[in-house]
């Protein structure tokens, strides 16, 4: 188990990990990407797989500004270069989930947010607190000139959604980039933090955060071993440590299966080996509806009852909206809850 807290470091806010085990844990501070593909906008060099998939990490943490919490104007290193601000952001638009719980995790509300693919176009968990943003196209699918009627002074986003759009979108308002949502979250929260001045909160936030996680593996009793499975259209997914669930695990000291103790976001399995997903506890959901992931298929057939998770009733269907959408510290306490609510008697 680490302990982490996030410390000013100079002039700029950078994570330290306080643990005898910290270099070893260095590439599994991450989360995951949400869509089942790749929009034609962005960059599949940074996609799963891809040229510059496991560097996003150690790029992430060279990013920021040098100016004083919450002094503006200011220049923030991110993916695409560098992007001056000269006063702190008003009206904040947002392109992906993860962005989204950033900046609502810093208790502001954008004006403008994309629609998801999943189940609900908002995540559910967030959706009373951005009930009056616009809606700015899809994830996948950006519409610039909603974007530009908004009159935002600050846009959000990431190369892999969105890197070949990256100039249009400077031009409409300064524009910030990570290189991909999720991955790595804490990071990519902090350069959010950093972007709209909020350095402070987001430090704050974050060490919150791990307290939670702490205090939930102290919690536990025994040594349970915890299984992520996340079916999705064509695919079916065992998630690990670079994901934001295997991430928050990590944080908490719990145990995984050999399988998905691995340094990734995630492992594919084919229905006819749902075998590999069994563990003393598994948390499952759909990215999608049920019937158009196989979720529904899966779990009436045979091989479902097999499992023994399934067998001591410790199978638990969970808000893919929050355990795999969210990508932010919001998510993150809501999946520390839920772990609490059913691993603490």
């Amino acid at each position: 188990m680490c302990d982490v807290n996030f410390l000013k470091i100079g002039s700029m806010w950078r994570r330290t990990m306080i643990s005898a085990t910290a270099l070893a844990l260095v590439g599994l501070t991450a989360g995951c990407g949400a869509s089942t593909t790749d929009t034609s906008s962005g960059n599949k060099d940074v996609a799963i797989g891809g040229e510059h998939f496991t560097t996003a990490d150690e790029e992430t943490a060279k990013f920021g500004s040098d100016a004083e919490a919450g002094q503006f104007p200011r220049t923030i290193t991110h993916a695409n270069g560098t992007t001056t601000l000269e006063s702190k952001p008003q009206r904040v638009v947002v392109l992906d989930t993860g962005e989204l719980d950033a900046v609502v995790s810093l208790g502001i509300t954008p004006v403008g947010i994309p629609s998801t693919e999943g189940s609900s176009p908002i995540p559910s968990y967030l959706a009373d607190k951005v009930k009056d943003a616009k809606t700015v196209g899809t994830i996948q699918e950006l519409n610039l000139e909603s974007i530009a009627a908004l009159k935002p002074d600050l846009i959000i986003g990431s190369q892999l959604r969105a890197d070949k759009l990256y100039s249009q979108l400077n031009d409409i308002a300064p524009t910030v980039f990570s290189i991909r949502p999720g991955f790595p979250w804490k990071e990519n929260f902090l350069l959010a933090g950093e972007a709209l001045g909020e350095e402070s909160k987001a430090v704050e936030t974050l060490n919150a955060y791990q307290d939670k996680a702490t205090a939930l593996g102290n919690d536990v009793q025994g040594d349970p071993e915890i299984s992520l499975l996340r079916f999705m259209p064509e695919k079916i997914r065992l998630y690990a440590n670079k994901s934001l669930i295997g991430v928050i695990l990590n944080d908490a000291g719990l145990k995984r299966p050999d399988n998905q103790n691995i340094v990734d976001l995630a492992a594919e399995i084919s229905a006819e080996n749902l075998i590999d997903a069994d563990s003393d506890w598994i948390f499952y959901t759909s990215y999608g509806t049920p019937e158009a992931t196989g979720e529904k298929a899966a779990i009436e057939g045979p091989l479902w009852k097999q499992l023994k998770a399934v067998q001591n009733d410790q199978a638990i269907r969970v808000n893919d909206d929050v355990w795999f959408l969210g990508l932010g510290p919001t998510g993150a306490s809501q999946i520390l809850d839920d772990l609490r609510s059913y691993l603490v008697k």
